[in-house]
């Protein structure tokens, strides 16, 4: 027997219920405020600095030799594919702007600045697009986060 004051167990069950996905939604709407995403010029990728460069820093221009660390994400499932920090791996090189990499990754770089951090929110059509990467684990029509900071830019030296 139950005493009076006692409530039953499953109002108490959904009692934390309602708590929890409460604290997921208001994380959630939180972590979407984190980053202020802005366009890039001409496609449907957009970035948000996640950390910026000093001032006075060189930036990525079209057909700079640009070495970068790099992780990406299928936003599809959170998974993450691809790493140079994952052990064994070296930093990416790339000439910027000249359609080495994918297109949201290289129009997205342009305008970064040596030790900026950029997250990069790409469409599938300005990554894999339709066929994916399967070998990487990106599915047709995978969309894609990357985020990216620029480690060095060949030849150039800013004053920072």
């Amino acid at each position: 027997m139950r005493d009076q004051g006692q409530k039953p167990l499953t109002t108490t069950r959904s009692s934390l219920l309602l708590v929890a996905l409460s604290l997921s939604l208001l994380f959630t709407v939180l972590h979407g405020l984190e980053f202020t995403w802005l366009p890039v010029s001409g496609i449907k990728t957009k970035y948000a600095v996640v950390d910026a460069a000093a001032k006075g820093a060189p930036i990525v221009e079209k057909g700079d030799t640009v070495t970068v660390h790099a992780t990406g994400i299928v936003q599809q499932g959170n998974k993450k594919f691809w790493s140079t920090r994952d052990q064994g791996q070296k930093p990416f090189t790339y000439q910027a702007g000249v359609g080495g990499v994918i297109k949201g990754w290289d129009r997205g770089l342009l305008g970064a600045a040596v030790g900026e951090s950029r997250k990069l929110d790409i469409p599938a059509e300005e990554g894999y697009g339709a066929r994916g990467f399967p070998a990487w684990g990106i599915p047709p029509n995978g969309a894609l986060y990357f985020e990216i900071t620029v480690i060095e830019i060949k030849g150039k030296r800013g004053e920072f």
